[in-house]
Protein backbone atom coordinates (compact mmCIF):
# COMPACT_ATOMS: atom_id res chain seq x y z
CA UNK A 1 0.00 0.00 0.00
CA UNK A 2 1.29 3.70 -0.92
CA UNK A 3 2.64 6.09 2.02
CA UNK A 4 -0.59 7.09 3.75
CA UNK A 5 1.25 9.14 6.66
CA UNK A 6 -1.21 12.53 4.56
CA UNK A 7 -4.44 11.27 3.55
CA UNK A 8 -5.07 11.21 -0.36
CA UNK A 9 -8.37 13.20 0.53
CA UNK A 10 -9.80 14.38 3.55
CA UNK A 11 -14.13 15.63 4.05
CA UNK A 12 -13.91 17.25 7.31
CA UNK A 13 -16.93 18.66 9.11
CA UNK A 14 -19.33 17.96 6.21
CA UNK A 15 -22.67 19.08 6.18
CA UNK A 16 -25.57 19.54 3.84
CA UNK A 17 -29.12 20.03 3.98
CA UNK A 18 -32.28 19.92 2.17
CA UNK A 19 -35.77 21.21 2.45
CA UNK A 20 -36.94 19.59 5.77
CA UNK A 21 -34.06 17.07 5.83
CA UNK A 22 -30.67 16.92 7.29
CA UNK A 23 -28.88 14.57 4.53
CA UNK A 24 -25.06 15.18 6.63
CA UNK A 25 -23.72 16.81 9.50
CA UNK A 26 -20.98 16.86 10.64
CA UNK A 27 -19.09 13.61 8.71
CA UNK A 28 -15.60 13.08 8.15
CA UNK A 29 -14.07 10.65 5.70
CA UNK A 30 -10.25 10.18 5.35
CA UNK A 31 -8.72 8.12 2.15
CA UNK A 32 -5.66 7.35 1.84
CA UNK A 33 -3.42 6.67 -1.67
CA UNK A 34 -3.11 3.24 -2.28
CA UNK A 35 -6.09 1.76 -0.83
CA UNK A 36 -9.89 0.65 -1.27
CA UNK A 37 -12.47 2.39 1.00
CA UNK A 38 -15.62 0.88 1.75
CA UNK A 39 -18.35 3.42 2.02
CA UNK A 40 -21.43 1.75 3.81
CA UNK A 41 -25.22 2.24 4.94
CA UNK A 42 -28.80 1.74 4.09
CA UNK A 43 -31.10 4.03 2.45
CA UNK A 44 -31.12 7.31 3.57
CA UNK A 45 -27.44 7.12 5.40
CA UNK A 46 -26.17 10.17 3.22
CA UNK A 47 -23.78 8.30 1.06
CA UNK A 48 -24.84 9.47 -2.29
CA UNK A 49 -24.86 13.03 -0.75
CA UNK A 50 -21.08 12.73 0.20
CA UNK A 51 -20.23 11.34 -2.85
CA UNK A 52 -22.06 14.22 -4.29
CA UNK A 53 -20.17 16.44 -2.60
CA UNK A 54 -16.44 14.96 -2.95
CA UNK A 55 -17.78 14.99 -7.05
CA UNK A 56 -18.68 18.72 -7.00
CA UNK A 57 -21.67 17.49 -8.57
CA UNK A 58 -23.53 19.08 -4.54
CA UNK A 59 -22.04 21.98 -3.00
CA UNK A 60 -21.61 21.28 0.73
CA UNK A 61 -23.54 23.32 3.59
CA UNK A 62 -20.07 23.43 5.90
CA UNK A 63 -16.70 21.51 6.06
CA UNK A 64 -13.78 21.51 4.35
CA UNK A 65 -12.26 19.35 1.41
CA UNK A 66 -8.49 18.67 1.59
CA UNK A 67 -6.43 16.55 -1.76
CA UNK A 68 -2.90 16.02 -0.10
CA UNK A 69 -3.49 18.06 2.59
CA UNK A 70 -4.05 21.16 0.88
CA UNK A 71 -7.49 22.71 0.60
CA UNK A 72 -9.50 22.47 -2.26
CA UNK A 73 -12.65 24.01 -3.77
CA UNK A 74 -15.06 21.60 -5.32
CA UNK A 75 -17.84 23.80 -7.13
CA UNK A 76 -18.79 21.19 -10.06
CA UNK A 77 -18.23 17.98 -11.81
CA UNK A 78 -15.54 19.43 -13.86
CA UNK A 79 -13.44 21.03 -10.50
CA UNK A 80 -13.35 17.70 -9.39
CA UNK A 81 -12.15 16.29 -12.74
CA UNK A 82 -9.30 18.98 -13.05
CA UNK A 83 -8.53 17.92 -9.40
CA UNK A 84 -8.17 14.20 -10.64
CA UNK A 85 -11.31 13.12 -9.11
CA UNK A 86 -13.35 10.62 -10.83
CA UNK A 87 -17.10 8.56 -10.56
CA UNK A 88 -18.10 5.40 -11.99
CA UNK A 89 -22.20 4.94 -11.31
CA UNK A 90 -23.65 1.88 -10.73
CA UNK A 91 -25.69 2.73 -14.13
CA UNK A 92 -23.21 2.89 -16.51
CA UNK A 93 -23.35 5.73 -18.06
CA UNK A 94 -22.24 5.44 -22.01
CA UNK A 95 -23.85 4.96 -25.37
CA UNK A 96 -24.37 1.15 -26.03
CA UNK A 97 -25.22 1.86 -29.71
CA UNK A 98 -21.95 4.13 -30.36
CA UNK A 99 -18.44 1.89 -30.72
CA UNK A 100 -16.21 1.80 -27.68
CA UNK A 101 -13.70 4.06 -29.36
CA UNK A 102 -16.25 6.35 -29.39
CA UNK A 103 -17.47 5.95 -25.74
CA UNK A 104 -14.35 6.77 -24.56
CA UNK A 105 -12.97 9.57 -26.32
CA UNK A 106 -16.86 11.10 -26.35
CA UNK A 107 -16.01 14.98 -25.90
CA UNK A 108 -12.55 14.53 -26.09
CA UNK A 109 -11.58 13.51 -29.30
CA UNK A 110 -8.58 14.24 -31.02
CA UNK A 111 -8.74 16.54 -33.81
CA UNK A 112 -6.50 17.33 -36.76
CA UNK A 113 -7.09 20.56 -38.48
CA UNK A 114 -9.95 21.07 -37.38
CA UNK A 115 -11.60 17.76 -37.62
CA UNK A 116 -11.50 14.64 -35.74
CA UNK A 117 -8.68 12.26 -36.45
CA UNK A 118 -10.26 8.87 -35.73
CA UNK A 119 -6.92 7.53 -36.00
CA UNK A 120 -5.72 9.32 -33.10
CA UNK A 121 -8.72 8.44 -31.35
CA UNK A 122 -8.58 4.80 -32.14
CA UNK A 123 -5.32 4.50 -30.30
CA UNK A 124 -6.02 6.77 -27.81
CA UNK A 125 -9.27 4.10 -26.57
CA UNK A 126 -6.36 1.53 -27.02
CA UNK A 127 -4.40 3.00 -24.42
CA UNK A 128 -6.99 3.41 -22.04
CA UNK A 129 -8.24 0.19 -22.15
CA UNK A 130 -4.37 -1.41 -21.88
CA UNK A 131 -4.25 0.65 -18.49
CA UNK A 132 -6.59 -1.69 -17.37
CA UNK A 133 -5.45 -4.88 -19.44
CA UNK A 134 -8.35 -4.85 -21.45
CA UNK A 135 -8.14 -6.15 -25.13
CA UNK A 136 -11.66 -6.06 -27.01
CA UNK A 137 -12.36 -4.75 -30.45
CA UNK A 138 -12.26 -1.11 -29.88
CA UNK A 139 -14.83 -0.39 -33.64
CA UNK A 140 -17.50 -2.58 -31.96
CA UNK A 141 -20.76 -1.33 -30.33
CA UNK A 142 -20.50 -0.93 -26.74
CA UNK A 143 -23.56 -2.63 -26.17
CA UNK A 144 -22.45 -6.12 -27.77
CA UNK A 145 -20.39 -6.65 -24.52
CA UNK A 146 -21.22 -7.95 -21.47
CA UNK A 147 -22.09 -6.13 -18.53
CA UNK A 148 -18.84 -6.32 -16.94
CA UNK A 149 -16.79 -5.13 -20.15
CA UNK A 150 -19.13 -2.13 -20.39
CA UNK A 151 -18.31 -1.42 -16.68
CA UNK A 152 -14.84 -1.55 -17.51
CA UNK A 153 -14.70 0.42 -20.49
CA UNK A 154 -16.69 3.28 -17.85
CA UNK A 155 -13.95 2.92 -15.64
CA UNK A 156 -11.28 3.51 -18.28
CA UNK A 157 -13.51 5.99 -19.79
CA UNK A 158 -13.45 7.83 -16.25
CA UNK A 159 -9.66 7.14 -15.63
CA UNK A 160 -7.07 9.91 -16.59
CA UNK A 161 -3.50 10.09 -16.32
CA UNK A 162 -3.22 12.26 -13.22
CA UNK A 163 -6.55 10.61 -11.77
CA UNK A 164 -6.00 10.59 -7.88
CA UNK A 165 -9.59 9.67 -6.41
CA UNK A 166 -11.90 7.26 -8.22
CA UNK A 167 -15.40 6.36 -6.49
CA UNK A 168 -17.16 3.08 -7.84
CA UNK A 169 -20.90 3.08 -6.83
CA UNK A 170 -22.27 -0.14 -6.67
CA UNK A 171 -19.84 -1.56 -9.82
CA UNK A 172 -20.88 -5.23 -9.20
CA UNK A 173 -24.40 -4.88 -9.19
CA UNK A 174 -25.25 -6.53 -12.20
CA UNK A 175 -22.03 -9.07 -12.41
CA UNK A 176 -21.83 -12.58 -11.55
CA UNK A 177 -18.96 -13.96 -9.99
CA UNK A 178 -16.66 -14.63 -12.15
CA UNK A 179 -17.19 -10.95 -13.52
CA UNK A 180 -16.69 -9.33 -10.17
CA UNK A 181 -13.24 -11.38 -9.55
CA UNK A 182 -12.39 -9.82 -13.11
CA UNK A 183 -13.55 -6.42 -11.57
CA UNK A 184 -12.01 -7.00 -8.45
CA UNK A 185 -8.46 -7.81 -10.53
CA UNK A 186 -8.78 -4.07 -12.11
CA UNK A 187 -9.08 -2.78 -8.92
CA UNK A 188 -6.37 -4.03 -7.24
CA UNK A 189 -4.31 -2.95 -10.12
CA UNK A 190 -5.15 0.61 -9.67
CA UNK A 191 -4.90 0.70 -6.35
CA UNK A 192 -1.42 -0.76 -6.52
CA UNK A 193 -0.69 2.54 -8.71
CA UNK A 194 -1.46 4.21 -6.07
CA UNK A 195 -5.11 5.63 -6.53
CA UNK A 196 -7.56 6.10 -3.45
CA UNK A 197 -10.51 3.89 -4.10
CA UNK A 198 -14.23 4.91 -2.95
CA UNK A 199 -16.12 0.90 -3.07
CA UNK A 200 -20.03 1.59 -2.47
CA UNK A 201 -21.81 -1.47 -1.94
CA UNK A 202 -24.25 -3.62 -0.30
CA UNK A 203 -22.38 -7.41 -0.41
CA UNK A 204 -21.01 -7.52 2.79
CA UNK A 205 -19.09 -10.69 1.14
CA UNK A 206 -17.22 -8.20 -1.26
CA UNK A 207 -16.50 -5.70 1.42
CA UNK A 208 -14.23 -8.16 3.20
CA UNK A 209 -13.09 -9.24 -0.08
CA UNK A 210 -11.73 -5.53 -1.75
CA UNK A 211 -11.86 -3.03 0.66
CA UNK A 212 -8.86 -2.13 2.95
CA UNK A 213 -11.22 0.20 5.55
CA UNK A 214 -14.59 0.78 5.89
CA UNK A 215 -16.38 3.92 7.09
CA UNK A 216 -20.53 3.43 7.80
CA UNK A 217 -22.84 6.14 7.79
CA UNK A 218 -26.19 5.86 9.64
CA UNK A 219 -28.93 8.99 9.42
CA UNK A 220 -26.52 11.66 7.55
CA UNK A 221 -23.75 10.50 10.45
CA UNK A 222 -20.70 8.62 10.04
CA UNK A 223 -21.59 5.93 12.91
CA UNK A 224 -17.99 4.66 12.60
CA UNK A 225 -14.95 3.80 10.47
CA UNK A 226 -11.57 1.70 10.92
CA UNK A 227 -9.43 -1.22 9.24
CA UNK A 228 -11.39 -3.98 7.66
CA UNK A 229 -9.66 -6.83 9.36
CA UNK A 230 -10.73 -5.22 13.14
CA UNK A 231 -14.25 -4.72 12.12
CA UNK A 232 -16.06 -8.06 12.75
CA UNK A 233 -19.25 -8.61 10.72
CA UNK A 234 -21.60 -8.68 13.62
CA UNK A 235 -20.05 -5.28 15.10
CA UNK A 236 -20.60 -4.07 11.03
CA UNK A 237 -24.11 -4.92 10.64
CA UNK A 238 -24.93 -3.58 13.75
CA UNK A 239 -23.54 -0.02 12.99
CA UNK A 240 -25.61 0.14 9.70
CA UNK A 241 -28.72 -0.69 11.26
CA UNK A 242 -28.46 1.30 14.58
CA UNK A 243 -31.14 0.59 17.36
CA UNK A 244 -33.37 3.91 15.97
CA UNK A 245 -36.08 0.78 14.73
CA UNK A 246 -39.34 2.67 15.20
CA UNK A 247 -41.33 0.79 18.14
CA UNK A 248 -44.12 -1.47 17.97
CA UNK A 249 -46.49 -2.84 19.86
CA UNK A 250 -46.75 -5.97 19.64
CA UNK A 251 -44.43 -8.59 20.19
CA UNK A 252 -43.82 -12.30 18.51
CA UNK A 253 -44.62 -13.88 21.92
CA UNK A 254 -48.30 -12.34 21.84
CA UNK A 255 -48.67 -14.05 18.04
CA UNK A 256 -49.92 -17.04 17.61
CA UNK A 257 -49.83 -18.58 14.25
CA UNK A 258 -52.87 -19.37 12.18
CA UNK A 259 -51.31 -20.77 9.47
CA UNK A 260 -52.40 -24.39 8.74
CA UNK A 261 -52.14 -26.61 5.17
CA UNK A 262 -50.36 -27.06 1.82
CA UNK A 263 -48.56 -23.41 0.89
CA UNK A 264 -50.86 -20.97 -1.06
CA UNK A 265 -47.89 -20.05 -3.08
CA UNK A 266 -44.70 -21.47 -2.88
CA UNK A 267 -41.14 -20.79 -4.46
CA UNK A 268 -39.48 -23.80 -5.61
CA UNK A 269 -36.04 -23.13 -7.09
CA UNK A 270 -37.03 -19.68 -8.39
CA UNK A 271 -34.52 -17.07 -9.79
CA UNK A 272 -32.85 -14.89 -12.33
CA UNK A 273 -29.32 -14.82 -13.25
CA UNK A 274 -27.77 -11.38 -12.05
CA UNK A 275 -30.44 -10.61 -9.81
CA UNK A 276 -31.31 -13.57 -7.28
CA UNK A 277 -29.96 -16.65 -6.84
CA UNK A 278 -32.42 -19.59 -6.76
CA UNK A 279 -34.67 -19.99 -3.66
CA UNK A 280 -37.38 -21.97 -1.84
CA UNK A 281 -40.05 -20.19 -0.14
CA UNK A 282 -43.43 -21.20 0.55
CA UNK A 283 -46.41 -18.64 2.42
CA UNK A 284 -49.68 -20.18 4.30
CA UNK A 285 -52.95 -18.71 4.87
CA UNK A 286 -52.60 -16.96 8.13
CA UNK A 287 -49.44 -16.96 8.08
CA UNK A 288 -46.65 -13.90 7.91
CA UNK A 289 -43.66 -14.81 6.24
CA UNK A 290 -40.96 -11.67 6.50
CA UNK A 291 -37.80 -11.34 4.32
CA UNK A 292 -34.85 -9.60 6.10
CA UNK A 293 -31.44 -9.01 4.59
CA UNK A 294 -29.49 -5.33 4.47
CA UNK A 295 -30.38 -3.27 1.66
CA UNK A 296 -29.28 -5.05 -1.53
CA UNK A 297 -29.67 -8.30 -0.24
CA UNK A 298 -32.63 -9.21 -2.94
CA UNK A 299 -35.50 -8.40 -0.93
CA UNK A 300 -37.64 -6.53 -3.41
CA UNK A 301 -36.27 -8.60 -6.12
CA UNK A 302 -37.33 -11.71 -4.03
CA UNK A 303 -40.96 -10.29 -4.08
CA UNK A 304 -40.70 -9.24 -7.30
CA UNK A 305 -40.25 -12.82 -8.50
CA UNK A 306 -42.95 -13.70 -6.55
CA UNK A 307 -45.66 -10.91 -8.07
CA UNK A 308 -44.32 -11.98 -11.72
CA UNK A 309 -42.76 -8.07 -12.23
CA UNK A 310 -39.30 -10.04 -12.42
CA UNK A 311 -39.03 -13.03 -14.70
CA UNK A 312 -37.38 -15.66 -13.91
CA UNK A 313 -35.16 -17.92 -15.63
CA UNK A 314 -35.07 -20.96 -12.88
CA UNK A 315 -37.55 -22.77 -11.10
CA UNK A 316 -40.75 -22.43 -10.93
CA UNK A 317 -44.11 -21.17 -8.43
CA UNK A 318 -46.55 -23.22 -7.22
CA UNK A 319 -49.91 -21.07 -6.56
CA UNK A 320 -53.05 -23.46 -4.84
CA UNK A 321 -51.16 -26.46 -6.01
CA UNK A 322 -50.77 -25.80 -9.78
CA UNK A 323 -47.85 -24.77 -11.73
CA UNK A 324 -47.51 -21.00 -12.86
CA UNK A 325 -46.06 -21.16 -15.94
CA UNK A 326 -45.71 -17.64 -17.02
CA UNK A 327 -45.95 -15.37 -14.70
CA UNK A 328 -46.88 -11.92 -15.01
CA UNK A 329 -48.09 -8.99 -12.39
CA UNK A 330 -51.14 -8.93 -14.21
CA UNK A 331 -51.52 -12.99 -14.12
CA UNK A 332 -50.69 -12.67 -10.42
CA UNK A 333 -53.64 -10.07 -9.50
CA UNK A 334 -56.69 -12.40 -11.27
CA UNK A 335 -54.99 -14.92 -9.15
CA UNK A 336 -55.22 -13.05 -5.96
CA UNK A 337 -51.77 -12.24 -5.56
CA UNK A 338 -51.45 -8.84 -4.90
CA UNK A 339 -48.36 -6.65 -4.71
CA UNK A 340 -47.51 -3.25 -2.70
CA UNK A 341 -44.22 -1.81 -3.88
CA UNK A 342 -41.42 -0.36 -1.61
CA UNK A 343 -41.66 3.25 -4.25
CA UNK A 344 -44.83 4.14 -3.69
CA UNK A 345 -44.56 7.29 -5.72
CA UNK A 346 -42.52 5.73 -8.26
CA UNK A 347 -44.52 2.24 -8.50
CA UNK A 348 -47.29 2.23 -6.75
CA UNK A 349 -49.29 5.85 -7.33
CA UNK A 350 -50.42 7.82 -9.77
CA UNK A 351 -50.23 11.12 -7.66
CA UNK A 352 -52.52 13.16 -10.21
CA UNK A 353 -55.54 10.95 -9.85
CA UNK A 354 -57.96 11.09 -7.03
CA UNK A 355 -57.96 8.17 -3.73
CA UNK A 356 -61.04 6.21 -5.58
CA UNK A 357 -59.05 6.00 -8.49
CA UNK A 358 -55.80 4.84 -7.16
CA UNK A 359 -58.20 2.09 -4.80
CA UNK A 360 -60.37 0.80 -7.70
CA UNK A 361 -56.80 0.25 -10.27
CA UNK A 362 -55.93 -3.05 -9.46
CA UNK A 363 -59.27 -4.73 -8.44
CA UNK A 364 -60.47 -3.43 -12.18
CA UNK A 365 -57.42 -4.89 -13.15
CA UNK A 366 -58.44 -8.47 -11.77
CA UNK A 367 -61.85 -7.87 -13.86
CA UNK A 368 -60.56 -6.95 -16.85
CA UNK A 369 -61.48 -3.76 -18.60
CA UNK A 370 -64.28 -5.01 -20.28
CA UNK A 371 -66.10 -5.58 -16.86
CA UNK A 372 -65.94 -1.76 -15.88
CA UNK A 373 -66.53 -1.30 -12.17
CA UNK A 374 -69.61 1.75 -12.16
CA UNK A 375 -68.98 4.81 -10.69
CA UNK A 376 -71.38 4.05 -7.94
CA UNK A 377 -69.57 1.09 -6.91
CA UNK A 378 -65.70 2.41 -6.87
CA UNK A 379 -67.37 5.42 -4.56
CA UNK A 380 -68.16 2.64 -1.99
CA UNK A 381 -65.83 0.70 -2.06
CA UNK A 382 -63.30 3.67 -2.30
CA UNK A 383 -65.09 4.80 1.26
CA UNK A 384 -64.74 1.44 2.50
CA UNK A 385 -61.01 1.26 2.14
CA UNK A 386 -60.80 5.02 3.40
CA UNK A 387 -63.00 4.37 6.70
CA UNK A 388 -61.44 0.39 7.40
CA UNK A 389 -57.85 1.58 6.89
CA UNK A 390 -58.43 5.35 8.48
CA UNK A 391 -56.85 7.12 5.54
CA UNK A 392 -56.67 10.83 6.50
CA UNK A 393 -58.43 12.42 3.20
CA UNK A 394 -60.95 14.90 2.96
CA UNK A 395 -63.01 12.80 0.54
CA UNK A 396 -61.97 10.11 -2.32
CA UNK A 397 -61.99 12.70 -4.92
CA UNK A 398 -58.85 14.17 -3.31
CA UNK A 399 -55.32 14.10 -5.75
CA UNK A 400 -53.39 11.17 -4.07
CA UNK A 401 -50.42 12.94 -4.36
CA UNK A 402 -51.86 15.71 -2.24
CA UNK A 403 -51.69 13.31 1.12
CA UNK A 404 -49.34 12.58 3.61
CA UNK A 405 -46.66 9.83 3.17
CA UNK A 406 -48.18 7.51 5.94
CA UNK A 407 -51.68 8.06 4.54
CA UNK A 408 -50.35 7.46 0.76
CA UNK A 409 -49.03 4.50 1.59
CA UNK A 410 -52.20 3.45 3.58
CA UNK A 411 -53.77 4.23 -0.09
CA UNK A 412 -51.45 1.54 -1.91
CA UNK A 413 -52.88 -1.01 1.01
CA UNK A 414 -56.12 0.13 0.15
CA UNK A 415 -55.81 -0.78 -3.73
CA UNK A 416 -54.35 -3.98 -2.89
CA UNK A 417 -57.32 -4.81 -0.66
CA UNK A 418 -59.91 -3.78 -2.78
CA UNK A 419 -58.64 -6.58 -5.26
CA UNK A 420 -59.87 -9.27 -1.96
CA UNK A 421 -56.31 -11.12 -2.51
CA UNK A 422 -55.38 -14.80 -0.64
CA UNK A 423 -51.72 -13.47 -0.99
CA UNK A 424 -50.74 -10.24 -0.14
CA UNK A 425 -46.54 -8.80 -0.69
CA UNK A 426 -45.70 -6.17 1.49
CA UNK A 427 -41.87 -4.48 0.18
CA UNK A 428 -41.12 -1.61 3.25
CA UNK A 429 -44.69 -1.29 4.13
CA UNK A 430 -44.09 1.04 6.91
CA UNK A 431 -40.90 3.16 5.11
CA UNK A 432 -40.86 6.67 5.19
CA UNK A 433 -44.15 7.00 7.00
CA UNK A 434 -44.49 8.62 10.77
CA UNK A 435 -45.03 6.43 14.26
CA UNK A 436 -48.94 6.67 14.48
CA UNK A 437 -49.09 5.46 10.82
CA UNK A 438 -46.32 2.70 11.36
CA UNK A 439 -48.21 1.61 14.00
CA UNK A 440 -51.64 1.28 12.11
CA UNK A 441 -49.95 -0.34 9.26
CA UNK A 442 -48.25 -2.86 12.30
CA UNK A 443 -51.70 -3.31 13.32
CA UNK A 444 -53.29 -4.42 9.76
CA UNK A 445 -50.49 -6.81 9.39
CA UNK A 446 -51.66 -8.83 12.50
CA UNK A 447 -55.52 -8.02 11.43
CA UNK A 448 -54.90 -9.22 8.11
CA UNK A 449 -53.16 -12.61 9.08
CA UNK A 450 -55.73 -13.55 11.73
CA UNK A 451 -58.14 -13.15 8.93
CA UNK A 452 -56.49 -15.48 6.84
CA UNK A 453 -54.20 -13.89 4.20
CA UNK A 454 -51.09 -15.09 3.47
CA UNK A 455 -48.70 -11.80 3.68
CA UNK A 456 -44.62 -11.83 2.70
CA UNK A 457 -43.61 -8.51 4.24
CA UNK A 458 -40.12 -7.48 3.11
CA UNK A 459 -38.77 -5.17 5.73
CA UNK A 460 -35.30 -3.63 6.53
CA UNK A 461 -36.85 -3.15 10.08
CA UNK A 462 -35.94 -5.92 12.17
CA UNK A 463 -37.94 -4.60 15.27
CA UNK A 464 -41.14 -4.74 12.59
CA UNK A 465 -40.22 -8.38 11.32
CA UNK A 466 -39.96 -9.81 14.79
CA UNK A 467 -42.82 -7.91 16.37
CA UNK A 468 -45.43 -9.61 13.23
CA UNK A 469 -43.43 -12.53 11.38
CA UNK A 470 -44.58 -16.17 11.70
CA UNK A 471 -41.16 -17.28 9.83
CA UNK A 472 -38.50 -15.16 8.51
CA UNK A 473 -36.38 -16.18 5.81
CA UNK A 474 -33.12 -14.29 5.65
CA UNK A 475 -31.10 -12.90 2.37
CA UNK A 476 -28.01 -11.80 1.96
CA UNK A 477 -26.02 -10.68 -1.39
CA UNK A 478 -28.80 -12.04 -3.27
CA UNK A 479 -29.31 -15.47 -2.04
CA UNK A 480 -31.27 -16.75 0.88
CA UNK A 481 -29.21 -18.06 3.58
CA UNK A 482 -31.31 -18.93 6.30
CA UNK A 483 -34.89 -19.60 7.75
CA UNK A 484 -36.34 -19.01 11.29
CA UNK A 485 -39.45 -19.93 12.62
CA UNK A 486 -41.04 -18.92 16.40
CA UNK A 487 -39.14 -18.29 19.57
CA UNK A 488 -36.09 -18.63 17.03
CA UNK A 489 -37.09 -15.23 15.65
CA UNK A 490 -35.06 -12.33 17.40
CA UNK A 491 -32.98 -9.51 16.32
CA UNK A 492 -29.41 -11.23 17.57
CA UNK A 493 -30.43 -14.61 15.05
CA UNK A 494 -31.18 -12.73 12.33
CA UNK A 495 -28.18 -10.26 12.34
CA UNK A 496 -26.15 -13.13 12.89
CA UNK A 497 -28.02 -15.48 10.48
CA UNK A 498 -26.94 -12.01 8.25
CA UNK A 499 -23.57 -11.59 9.19
CA UNK A 500 -22.92 -16.10 7.80
CA UNK A 501 -22.84 -17.22 11.66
Amino acid sequence: MADTSTPRIELLGVSKSFPGVRALENVELRLNAGEVHALLGENGAGKSTLIKIMTGAVPRDAGEIRLDGRPVQIGTTADARALGISTVYQEVNLIPTMTVTKNLTLERQPRRFGLISWRRARALARQRLKRLNLEIDTEKPLGSYSVAIQQLVAIARALEDDTRVLVLDEPTASLDATETELLFQIVRDLKASGIAIVFITHFLDQVYQIADRISVLRNGRLVGTGPTAELPRLKLISLMLGRELGTVEAHLASHASLASGEPVLAAKGLGRRRTMAPFDLSLRAGEVVGLAGLLGSGRTETAKLLFGAIRPDSGELVLDGKPVPHNSPRQSLRSGVAFCPEDRKAEGLLGELSVRENIMLALQTKRGWLRRLGRDEQKRLAQEMIKALAIATPDAEKPVGQLSGGNQQKVVLARSLASQPKVLILDEPTRGIDVGAHADVVRLIRRLCSEGLALLVASSELDELVAVSDRVAVLRDRRKVGEMAGADITRENIIRTIAGR
